[in-house]
């Protein structure tokens, strides 16, 4: 590892910014102006403990209630698996979002709807809150709006912004304006609310805090407006809307519920006078829903068991009630949990009998490494993961061509374009060449996971709407959130294996959910592992990383360099100096090659910044195009948590033309603001399964808390052949890499699927 010379001038300090939550609190995507989510949501997050004495002195009509609840909720589950077995038409056999897309792709293949008037609704992104009182008078950002889902097509095709009705937006627009909101948010709350929106306002101020970008002070400042002195913080509408709106910023924060004595005590911080009677009433009306899981044994503390041992012996009782926590969260979260469940569980159970001398010969001619066991493993069940490094995707494209020799119809997805492209080229030439290209006339076998789901790439559905597949390989398996999970697995027909695989170590989904890790965790399936380490010094930099280790590696092609910074107007400095000058005299490699990534969008070294930094120095220009010039490196965003990198090619009537990949896309010019950003500069977030052949990582001092083992291993690991770190944190890094795991996301999925599945040992 090398050190660069400190041989810069002093710089003015940077303020400090608002570093990106390195455990992915939020989809980091250019929907969103900051990627943190509100302190109140991080405290709710982090608290899991309840009260011990709670369910012990719960009376007999909460419990039967609670009862009730949870036959409610069961019965709504039966109820959509229901619908699932008569004869439907092709397609129709799925739910949710998958159904809407599935629909919408009927829609353009039968000619009924143009491609340009599909628009899917994607899960909203809220920034974040502040933490501050109220304001007297408090307003609505007017340019916070909700973002909509796009996957780039094969050719251009602009995104169909969401409008309403206009007489129902005029009539939201009056209620806005009587109540001191901007009226700009009309389409917002009318698309959010629905028919008679306006009437909802009138009755429910609150229900403005549904719409993305709303915070809790400017919600009620809107009500105080619109009721006067009949507004008060123990308003019961008010306590359900800041119910509501926690457990989406808790999702947002990747939560799929939350423990229900967090979840109060955030109620307590927003001046909700009777938290536990908000809850209640939010579950009472639908809007959220009430669990009880068992707590295993180890996870609860001693001097709890014991007192309850004490109580089971004073009152002579047969069967000692086993522990609980209560969990509070929202339905689409909730039901898509249970459907993944009972998908991970159908195919663990409906694997087909085939001749395992043809799946072993293939693992014979595949060696006797990790690649042997892998086939085997696959041979052998329905669900199977697989864990390593980059190098180690050669593992699965081993399993693919294993597959495919048996004639079976294997396909694999990858989280971004360029580990489709990458993946690819371990397969067969054919494949590597033709994968982002129309001259391949055949189904894809290597896609991304949002245009399989969406239908733009891969080999289409059966009768029934399941993929046409008998092995599925899912890559970047981390990065799947529990609604897409879900949408993968209800697709997949019975009979058909899975494979997910990826690196435990990078950071977790932006959306909902750690699917993958809740199923390492849940031991209900075998698990390979690869002995295929990452080669060279970076290779072994981020292997120690993973380990909790920041080791000093022996560099001597300058392959880790490390620039020493004293502020963040030295690191800027620096960043521009590596990426225009150093890199391509040193190294050879252009700046178009290079990739700077940095914790978060603002301060003085975040991407804003920098981005406008690198813009002057390589790319100078009076940004005529809504700020951005034909040349401009940029980063696309078609749905919250997804970023493409590409370029900007120009802009006409059409709106801003894009070069993703490749593949060339048309954003509209009232979707600019919200979708594309510059990318010479990202976050680690962002570039998430992306790699190029040089990075510069960023760490000005004001970055320090946000840096946890995770983000160093996921910004470490993006570079092929160089990797600068300009480093300006001391020994913030050190204790990061040593000391500061992912932080903890409350999810239920593995208490479902061990009760339907038991652990493998």
């Amino acid at each position: 590892m090398t050190t660069e010379p400190d041989t810069t001038e002093e710089a003015e300090p940077g303020t400090p910014g608002a570093p990106e939550e390195a455990a992915q609190d939020t989809a980091d995507d250019p929907s969103t102006e900051t990627a943190e989510t509100a302190e109140n949501t991080e405290q709710t997050g982090s608290t899991a403990t309840a009260d011990a004495d709670g369910g012990a002195s719960a009376q007999l009509s909460e419990a039967e209630a609670e009862l009730a609840a949870q036959r409610e909720l069961r019965e709504r589950i039966e109820r959509r698996k229901a619908e699932k077995q008569g004869p439907i038409a092709s397609g129709t056999k799925l739910t949710g979002t998958a159904a809407d897309l599935m629909a919408a792709v009927r829609a353009v293949e039968s000619g009924e709807k143009p491609a340009a008037a599909i628009a899917f609704r994607a899960p909203e992104s809220r920034p974040a809150s502040g933490s501050g009182a109220p304001a007297a008078q408090p307003s609505v950002s007017p340019s916070l709006a909700p973002s909509a889902s796009a996957v780039p097509a094969r050719r251009p095709q602009p995104a169909a912004p969401v409008v309403g009705d206009p007489k129902a937006v005029d009539a939201v627009r009056g209620v806005l304006t009587e109540g001191g909101a901007p009226d700009t948010l009309a389409p917002q709350v009318v698309s959010t609310l629905g028919e008679g929106a306006d009437g909802q306002l009138h009755a429910d101020p609150w229900q403005l805090l549904r719409v993305a970008g709303v915070r809790p002070e400017q919600a009620d400042g809107f009500a105080r407006a619109l009721l006067g002195a009949e507004c008060g913080p123990d308003d019961e509408r008010r306590g359900r809307a800041l119910t509501v709106w926690l457990l989406e910023q808790a999702a947002l924060a990747g939560h799929t519920v939350l423990d229900a004595a967090a979840l109060t005590t955030a109620l307590t911080q927003r001046g909700v006078p009777d938290p536990d009677t908000a809850v209640q009433s939010t579950v009472a009306e639908g809007e959220a829903l009430e669990f009880q899981d068992a707590v295993e044994e180890a996870a609860v503390p001693a001097a709890d068991r014991q007192n309850a041992e004490e109580d089971t012996d004073d009152e002579d009782s047969e069967d000692p009630e086993r522990p609980v926590r209560v969990l509070i969260g929202l339905e689409r979260y909730a039901l898509a949990e249970e459907s993944l469940a009972d998908g991970l569980a159908r195919i663990v159970n409906s694997l087909p009998k085939e001749a395992s001398e043809d799946w072993e010969s293939s693992a014979g001619a595949s060696g006797t490494g990790s690649a042997a066991e892998l086939i085997r493993a696959v041979a052998g069940h329905g669900l199977v993961l697989h864990t390593g490094g980059d190098t180690a995707r050669a593992e699965p494209a081993a399993l693919v061509t294993a597959a495919r020799s048996l004639g079976l119809r294997v396909c694999a997805a990858a989280h971004t374009p360029d580990g489709r492209r990458r993946f690819a080229a371990l397969l067969a030439p054919e494949d590597a060449s033709d994968a982002d290209s129309e001259r391949n006339s055949e189904p894809e076998s290597v896609v991304t996971v949002a245009g399989l789901l969406a239908g733009a790439e891969g080999p289409g559905r059966d009768a029934d709407g399941a993929f046409a597949l008998d092995l599925l390989v899912v890559l970047d398996a981390p990065q799947l959130d529990v609604e897409s999970a879900a949408m993968l697995v209800e697709s997949l027909p019975d009979g058909a294996r899975l494979l997910l695989s990826g690196d435990p170590a990078v950071l977790w989904s932006a959306g909902p959910g750690r699917v993958f890790a809740d199923l390492l965790a849940a031991r209900a399936c075998p698990h390979i592992v690869s002995r295929t380490p990452d080669p060279g010094p970076i290779g072994e930099l981020v292997s120690g990383v993973s380990v909790g280790e920041l080791t000093q590696v022996e560099a001597p092609g300058k392959e880790v360099v490390i620039v020493p910074v004293r502020d963040a107007g030295e690191a800027v400095h620096r960043t521009v100096q590596l990426v225009a000058d150093s890199l391509p005299r040193a190294l050879g490699v252009p700046p178009e090659q290079t990739q700077v990534i940095t914790p978060g969008h603002g301060g003085a070294a975040g991407t804003r910044a920098l981005n406008s930094a690198l813009k002057e120095r390589l790319n100078p220009g009076p940004g005529r195009f809504g700020g951005f010039d034909p040349g401009d490196r940029i980063a696309y965003s078609p749905a919250p948590g997804r970023t493409v990198p590409g370029q900007i090619v120009r802009a006409d009537a059409e709106g801003l033309h894009l070069e993703c990949g490749g593949s060339p896309v048309v954003v509209p010019k009232e979707r600019v603001e919200l979708s594309v950003r510059h990318g010479w500069a990202l976050t680690a977030h962002q570039a998430v399964g992306l790699h190029w052949p040089a990075t510069v990582v960023v760490l000005p001092g004001d970055a320090a808390p946000s840096l946890t083992r995770p983000w160093v291993y996921t910004a470490f690991g993006r570079a092929e052949r160089h990797l600068s770190v300009v480093h300006g944190v001391d020994q913030a890094l050190a204790h990061a890499v040593a000391e500061v795991p992912a932080k903890a996301r409350t999810t239920r999925l593995p208490g479902l699927l061990g009760a339907q599945v038991p652990p493998t040992g």
